[in-house]
């Protein structure tokens, strides 16, 4: 099993950044990738160190398993939950694929504040702000499922707060003020992550 969660892995990262990347740049010129920002030790920079230690974590879990320097977690090292693991973590790729054209030339990985990009609204983001960070986790969760030693199960907690910070730290901050009344209005009827939940509430 861990030898199927290194190669979701694999395919996660090449379909969902490499492949992307390259189309964006096909099309725009630019890759997308903005980067993470912010002073060492600010909640900015917390969320970029934080995101990158998780994908590494992600990529270490299944192969430090394979060496035998990690083992899965007793309760969890189970033939169904890790099949379980499987359909989430396929699902997280065809999700993150297909947010991303629905984005389209919008897709970034970081913010630059001195861009502002179309706001999307339609499709699944009609249903959640960030389809893409949900799908990220859905992979995410999927892939610690597969593999469920300590070190996967840390790095999905870590991806999880570092999404979070990301979304209410940098970009929802960066993106009412490129959009304004707009952005507010739409956060008030779409949930950040799921539907219905952490919806703006009538006063911003």
């Amino acid at each position: 099993m861990a030898v199927a969660a290194l190669v979701l892995y694999l395919v996660f990262i090449a379909a969902g950044l490499g492949w992307k990347s390259y189309r964006q740049w096909s099309a725009t010129g630019s890759t997308g990738f903005r980067g993470f920002h912010g002073r060492p030790g600010s909640r900015e920079w917390l969320a970029g160190v934080g995101f990158i230690a998780a994908m590494v974590a992600a990529l270490l879990a299944p192969v430090l398993q394979l060496a035998g320097f990690v083992a899965p977690v007793g309760t969890l090292d189970h033939r169904p939950i890790q099949l379980t693991g499987i359909a989430l973590a396929v699902t997280g790729i065809v999700a993150t694929i297909g947010a991303q054209q629905t984005m389209g030339e919008s897709w970034r990985v970081g913010v630059d504040t001195r861009e502002t990009t179309a706001l999307v609204s339609t499709g699944v983001f009609g249903r959640v702000r960030n389809p893409i960070f949900t799908a990220m986790l859905t992979f995410a969760a999927g892939s610690a499922l597969m593999t469920p030693n300590p070190l996967a199960l840390s790095g999905f907690a870590l991806l999880l707060v570092s999404i979070q910070l990301q979304v209410r730290v940098v970009e929802e901050p960066y993106l009412l003020a490129a959009h304004g009344a707009a952005y507010r209005e739409y956060g008030t009827q779409v949930g950040r992550f799921v539907p219905g939940i952490g919806r703006f509430n009538a006063q911003g």
